[in-house]
């Protein structure tokens, strides 16, 4: 007898049965997704979210149409203290105010050394023209690192003159700060200089090393991590890699090798996404050696959680890292 001549009540008691099942398995994979991954079950370790200062305590600047090639020094805020990014003295500062990392950008010189300074070009905060590589550490120097900065137009350069001899090189960094967390920034996209950091940081202890992360251009950075594979680093290309795979996996709680060993900078716009965001998804990444950073907005162009209004939106009890560019508003009220 087929299921069509059967009887109503006969055919329907199986395919209620049928869905019954598959809608108590449904509700136990859901169960399941729930449990292991909800922050409620997670107990954060620490008292308050970490603080990365990025480039030390530095000049604000406003963000609006900013991009790659936006000279900021030509549109900083009204000076509110007397720091220039990327020196000694303002990443001296960041850390007595509180910062746990200072981040600092690396240009790659002439004579194979490594400067601290923001950008490609010098036109935009010095006197002089022409890519930072093409000089010598010792001729950069020289140079007034404070002469392009102006907040009223041009008007005015409260910094000029005042800069001169401030660029350090990376081995008077070093040498400042020996035991202290630093995050290394390679601004170009040139594999040769992921090469010469690597022959730089090898000659670095074990232990100075594991307080060094190193990001910038997927090229360095993979030249990098080949000739340092235990070295904490970061790229665009190794970040979206973890989270795409962390994405499709780790409902079930695990966590991909491309995840291990590397510091997240993740927008807040996209964290509540992640799989036990926020306290177990900082769980898991800690368990493998991975910091978690949460940047402001989408992430684009160094956002950062800048004013008392701002720290609101960090998740209650995160204790991973937070970035900011105003570490002197921001500590005093975390």
């Amino acid at each position: 007898m087929s299921e069509d001549s059967l009887p109503a009540s006969k055919t329907t008691k199986p395919r209620f049965r049928k869905l019954k099942i598959t809608g108590i398995a449904l509700l136990l994979l859901a169960g399941f997704v729930f449990v292991n991954n909800t922050s409620l079950l997670a107990f954060p370790g620490g008292d308050a979210p970490q603080l990365l200062a990025h480039r030390g305590m530095s000049q604000t600047f406003d963000m609006s149409g900013v991009d790659s090639d936006t000279c900021t020094a030509e549109r900083i805020n009204e000076p509110r203290h007397d720091y220039l990014e990327n020196t000694i003295r303002s990443m001296k500062a960041a850390f007595d105010a509180g910062a746990d990392q200072v981040e600092l950008d690396v240009q790659m010189t002439k004579d194979d050394q490594f400067a601290v300074f923001h950008d490609w070009e010098l036109d935009c905060r010095t006197e002089a023209s022409g890519k930072t590589r093409d000089l010598t550490m010792a001729q950069l120097r020289k140079l007034d690192i404070g002469y392009g900065y102006t907040a009223d137009g041009g008007k005015t350069f409260p910094f000029r003159g005042k800069g001169v001899g401030m660029m350090p090189s990376l081995d008077e960094v070093f040498d400042e700060f020996g035991s202290q967390e630093l995050l290394l920034h390679i601004k170009s996209d040139d594999p040769a200089e992921g090469e010469l950091l690597a022959k730089r940081l090898s000659t670095l202890s074990d232990k100075r090393l594991r307080a060094i992360t190193v990001y910038g251009g997927d090229k360095p950075i993979a030249a990098l991590r080949e000739k340092m594979p235990k070295l904490r680093v970061m790229s665009k290309a190794l970040m979206m890699e973890c989270l795409g795979w962390y994405e499709g996996l780790s409902w079930i709680g695990t966590v991909p090798a491309s995840c291990r060993n590397t510091q997240l900078h993740i927008p807040e716009s996209y964290a509540p996404w992640l799989w036990g965001w926020p306290h177990r998804f900082g769980e898991r990444m800690a368990s493998v050696g991975t910091r978690v950073v949460l940047v402001a907005g989408s992430g684009e162009h160094s956002e950062g959680f800048d004013s008392a209004e701002s720290l609101r939106r960090i998740p209650e009890d995160f204790t991973g890292m937070v970035w900011t560019n105003s570490i002197e508003v921001v500590a005093p009220r975390l």
